[in-house]
């Protein structure tokens, strides 16, 4: 079992206030009350985007690798490879295949790459930003010797 939230970094959380500022200045030139509420308004909205973005989950649950919205039978994934911070940029760019699926954090540097074995599926790999990229491989190498044994 693996279950990891590709949460935001802390700093991040400053964007929301500096936007609501940014906001609550504008509608200042108009009223006090709308500045007031821009400000409000920025705050919640930007919090709530970011809450979101950061909310992406890659778990192995039930003979699957779900990474975000995509649930992938691990029947029809191939070799796992760990990824250090040279490689997972060189996979996001100069590598990138465009038919892959790429579940992105700009923000999380190491990544794991698996390959996808299912002839009828054009997409060659998965690209996962994930904190720990060798647990991940392990765990699902972990859940195929465990999904084939049972």
């Amino acid at each position: 079992m693996y279950d990891e939230r590709l949460t935001v970094p802390r700093s991040w959380w400053l964007l929301p206030v500096a936007a609501g500022l940014s906001l609550g200045l504008i509608m200042l030139r108009f009223s006090a009350v709308g500045a007031l509420a821009a400000l409000l308004v920025g705050i919640v909205a930007m919090a709530a985007a970011l809450s979101s973005y950061g909310s992406a989950r890659i778990r192995v649950v039930q003979g699957s690798l779900v990474a975000g919205q995509a649930r992938i039978p691990l029947s029809a994934l191939g070799a796992a490879e760990p990824l250090d911070r040279a490689e997972a940029l060189a996979w996001r760019s100069v590598k990138a295949d465009p038919r892959a699926f790429m579940l992105l954090r700009s923000y999380v540097p190491t990544a794991l790459r698996v390959e996808v074995c299912d002839p009828a599926d054009p997409t060659p790999y998965v690209y996962l930003s994930t904190r720990s990229p060798q647990q991940l491989a392990e765990a699902i190498d972990a859940a195929r010797a465990g999904a084939a044994a049972g």
